[in-house]
């Protein structure tokens, strides 16, 4: 079941020269479920207001029991009432969710979801329970 928490998830990502923008979204939305994208020329940028959008990611954590590594990400980039991951673009296109200890680990860039909300610690247990 999925809590309800109140929450702000964003999905970024730079959308570089050699990229099809449409793959850059099918990408994120590999990642992210039903978002509101916003597509600039080098950016795409996609929002969420539902814990909804991040069952993808829980998915993938249970899938492929992860939760200790995935943990370990969400707790390294905590501050104040907000963390974040980072995946994989190439493969989130292919359907793959692959997450990245750090930004430059993905070639193209990352994917990086930020999850704010006033009870960030409630997502996490969440996300990795």
């Amino acid at each position: 079941m999925i809590p309800d928490i109140e929450c702000v998830i964003e999905a970024s990502c730079m959308i570089n020269p050699s990229e099809d923008p449409d793959k850059v979204a099918a990408a994120v939305s590999n990642v992210l479920a039903e978002p509101e994208m916003d597509t600039g020329d080098s950016m795409l940028v996609a929002r969420s207001r539902t814990l909804a959008s991040l069952e993808k990611i829980r998915q993938a954590i249970h899938s492929r029991q992860q939760q200790k590594t995935y943990g370990r990400s969400l707790r390294k980039n905590l501050a104040d009432k907000s963390t974040r991951l980072y995946f994989n673009k190439q493969a989130a296109f292919a359907q793959r969710i692959a997450i990245c200890q750090e930004a430059d680990e993905s070639p193209l860039g990352p994917i990086t979801v930020t999850i704010s909300s006033p009870e960030v610690e409630k997502v996490m247990g969440w996300l990795v329970s």
